[in-house]
């Protein structure tokens, strides 16, 4: 049976999530993200060993994720201090390259915020048009959202075929 006390307790707040610009510390939570993404995330998508081989093409280790920072714009979302999330945008050739969420927090906007930040960030350079490559899980998401398929791909990784989608989404700012 619960104490007063218990019973009086204020309850804790849900954890909120913050969005900003990478940091060097965020590259080994961004190498557990992409792992389990890839691994749990896309296990109703993928067969195990597609995701093996998905999972094996970006090393699980910090020091990779950290030179992709340099390589990309990267956003991360991040909650208890800790990345969940992470997106890379390659601003010069509009394209996204990467977006991952930690699987038990898909369906919570993580991804769709990153989207919105980074096509924030386009408009604001001047690119009106954004690419990215989908995976099976993200595909019908990004339908959603106004993107366009321009045609589905086969990509090669450690012998395994994966099956994935390339689509396209104008930009344009809207004036508040």
């Amino acid at each position: 049976m619960p104490t007063t006390e218990q019973l009086s307790a204020p309850k804790a707040p849900t954890p909120r999530v913050t969005y900003r610009a990478a940091l060097m510390r965020d590259a080994s939570d961004q190498a557990e993200v992409f792992y389990h993404a890839v691994m749990q995330g896309a296990a109703s998508h993928y067969e195990l060993s597609q995701r093996r081989a998905w999972a094996n093409a970006l090393p699980r280790e910090a020091s990779a994720w950290a030179a992709r920072q340099a390589l990309y714009t990267t956003l991360v979302a991040v909650c208890d201090g800790r990345c969940v999330g992470f997106l890379e945008l390659d601003i010069a050739k509009g394209r996204i390259e990467t977006l991952y969420v930690w699987p038990s927090l898909n369906g919570r906007g993580i991804g769709t915020t990153l989207l919105i930040h980074a096509e924030r960030i386009l408009l604001e350079q001047g690119v009106d048009r954004v690419e990215i490559e989908a995976s099976l899980v993200l595909f019908d998401r990004l339908l959603r959202r106004g993107w366009e398929s321009l045609g589905e791909q086969w990509v090669e990784r450690s012998g395994e075929s994966l099956k994935r989608y390339r689509l396209e989404k104008r930009l344009s700012a809207i004036e508040t």
